[in-house]
């Protein structure tokens, strides 16, 4: 049974305006808050669907903001599941949502092997 977010953007819950940067988030353009993460830029923008469960198919948002639990996975700036939470919001990222899991063969066959595994292995982590 869904719900609704408790997460509300900074101006619904009465805090000031602050500056924003552009992005931009499935090619669309997006103006989120600077100065957080990415995951919380989306969120206070009022994104409510990061990934898709490559199980189930259903809609997933951050959860732990901190790294634990890996459901605000993004593919951001053509590097895919990285941890939204954890990488520092830029000007000009080029976000991606993810649906389903990643077709690490694929990726294989257009880098070096030892290369893919290096990102497939880093990416992850947000470094």
């Amino acid at each position: 049974m869904p719900t609704d977010s408790l997460f509300q953007p900074l101006a619904q819950a009465g805090a000031s305006t602050t500056a924003t940067v552009a992005v931009t988030l499935n090619g669309r353009p997006l103006q989120v808050p600077m100065g957080a993460s990415v995951a919380a830029a989306l969120l206070a923008a009022g994104v409510k669907r990061f990934r898709n469960s490559p199980v189930s198919g259903e809609a997933r948002a951050p959860y732990c903001m901190m790294g634990v639990c890996f459901e605000c996975l993004l593919e951001i700036d053509g590097v895919p599941n990285r941890q939204g939470c954890l990488v520092p919001l830029e000007a000009g990222m080029a976000i991606r949502t993810q649906d389903g899991m990643r077709d690490l063969l694929a990726e294989a066959q257009t880098k070096t092997p030892a290369l893919a595994l290096a990102q497939a292995m880093e990416a992850p982590h947000g470094l």
